[in-house]
């Protein structure tokens, strides 16, 4: 073999190993990320709000936080599926809801300034059970507080609070839940029929306070949220959902915050949240039945919000049905958070996470920057998760008092596509930690501060 024959070959494959960096570089990769961005963005509308509206007063409501104004709001639903379209107004008052609001089509609830619906804390007002889903897994259980199956058109708008009034009793189920939780898994491990999957009395799957389950044309706007019984906003099997300009003080146990789930076309935008566990949780399935199942959880837009609570914005665990096209732009922090950007699986789950978008986004303090796993919990086996082609351009932190940068893949199935430009942690004890990956490439990444010249040997 000649000499020269030999530098173009290795010419050829520095070229091939420099493709990648170069491709991530390229000045028109920007533009091919917000046509794809706006490509989704044109398939999410929110739905009309009707024009015709009655006040809750109207249908014997009272804002004196004692009267059970359930049968109003019951009244008041009839009507507008009878009309094919109403706003229920709720003025300024304290109503108490002794049981679940189970919405119909073509429907806006405006909670005005000033207006609180307070739900009962009687775990029998929420019976009988319905077809819904815990932790990934289908089943029937107490209703959601709030609960939409099947519908079109749900509008829930104004700057008043919902308020789940769970503190003193669905959040202490968190201690009595594991033996309805590992149940659970089994049955959804074991395919078990779904009529045999009856919760609900005498178990202790603590209940969402919003579920739209195979809705579509969603908004959910201005109001504040406190006090859950679990999982605050659940987007189940759902599409063309926009959640805007609301708020948290949801501080429970597992208060996460918006949790969309084999779900798509979904914008959250200039929130503020302040809750007990993730911030938004992206999820698509457990393990056999997500992978069953089969249905990503997919062009999702996070932009403009603040964090706060456990985690900013977290892929999985329950993520076996595959996440794809997600973006996060232009947020920032309210307070804490232990992790700003989370991605999470094991080898139970399978799946596939992938065509991931983080664009100028901050963090102050927090105990892991950005982190990906592919062996969360340390646990399964059989399953590992695709996880490739994750782009972050713009991520600061000013302090993470554990890690940096963090990517865990698996040794049968690396993660792979990483590309990390313009990242500024002003201080980490642990910088980078990279095992079991391939293709991790870094551009313009400053942590523990920027060197600046070096020093002159005297």
């Amino acid at each position: 073999m000649s000499l020269h024959y030999v530098s173009r070959l290795s010419a050829i494959i520095v070229l091939v190993l420099l493709l990648p960096v170069k491709a991530f570089s390229n000045p028109d990769a920007p533009k091919s990320r917000i046509a794809k961005r706006d490509s989704i963005l044109k398939k999410i509308n929110p739905p009309a709000i009707p024009a015709y509206s009655i006040s809750i007063i109207s249908f014997g409501a009272k804002g004196d936080s004692i009267t059970n104004c359930k049968p109003a709001f019951d009244k008041a639903l009839r009507i507008a599926k009878k009309r094919k379209g109403l706003k229920i107004v709720v003025p300024a008052g304290i109503y108490f809801v002794d049981g679940p609001l189970q919405l119909v089509s073509n429907v806006c609830i405006e909670l005005q300034k000033g207006a609180r619906l307070k739900f009962s804390t009687n775990p029998a007002s929420y019976l009988p059970v319905v077809s819904t889903s815990w932790e990934g897994t289908f089943l029937y259980n107490y209703s959601p507080f709030i609960y939409g199956y099947q519908l079109e058109n749900i509008s829930i708008t104004g700057q008043g609070t919902i308020d789940g009034n769970a503190s003193q009793t669905f959040n202490k189920w968190k201690d009595l839940q594991e033996k309805d939780q590992m149940l659970s898994r089994d049955m959804n491990h074991n395919n078990d029929a779904f009529k045999k999957r009856l919760f609900g009395k005498n178990h202790y799957l603590r209940p969402q306070l919003i579920q739209l389950f195979e809705c579509k044309n969603i908004l959910i706007e201005g109001v504040k949220i406190i006090n859950s019984p679990f999982w605050c906003i659940h987007l189940l099997k759902s599409e063309n959902a926009t959640i805007r300009g609301i708020s948290y003080d949801a501080k429970n146990l597992n208060n996460d915050g918006v949790d969309p789930e084999y779900s798509k076309n979904i914008l959250i935008e200039d929130v503020d949240f302040n809750n007990g566990d993730d911030n938004v949780a992206i999820k698509s399935g457990r393990d056999h039945e997500g992978r069953s199942t089969a249905i990503p959880s997919e062009n999702i837009i996070i932009r403009n919000c603040r964090f706060k609570g456990l985690h900013g914005v977290v892929i999985g665990s329950e993520m076996s049905g595959g996440v794809r096209n997600v973006f996060i732009e232009n947020c920032t922090y309210g307070g804490y958070c232990k992790r700003g950007i989370y991605l999470k699986s094991n080898p139970d789950r399978g799946g596939f996470i992938t065509n991931i978008y983080v664009n100028n986004v901050s963090f102050d303090k927090v105990e892991d920057c950005f982190f990906i796993t592919s062996y969360y919990h340390g646990e399964g086996k059989g399953f590992a998760t695709d996880i490739h082609n994750v782009f972050v351009d713009g991520l600061k932190c000013r302090q993470a008092t554990n890690a940096g940068l963090v990517v865990q893949g698996f040794p049968g199935k690396k993660v792979r596509d990483i590309y990390f430009s313009n990242v500024t942690i002003d201080s980490a004890p642990i910088g980078v930690s990279f095992t079991n990956t391939e293709n991790i490439v870094m551009n313009d990444v400053t942590i523990g501060g920027e060197m600046k010249e070096p020093s002159a040997a005297k």
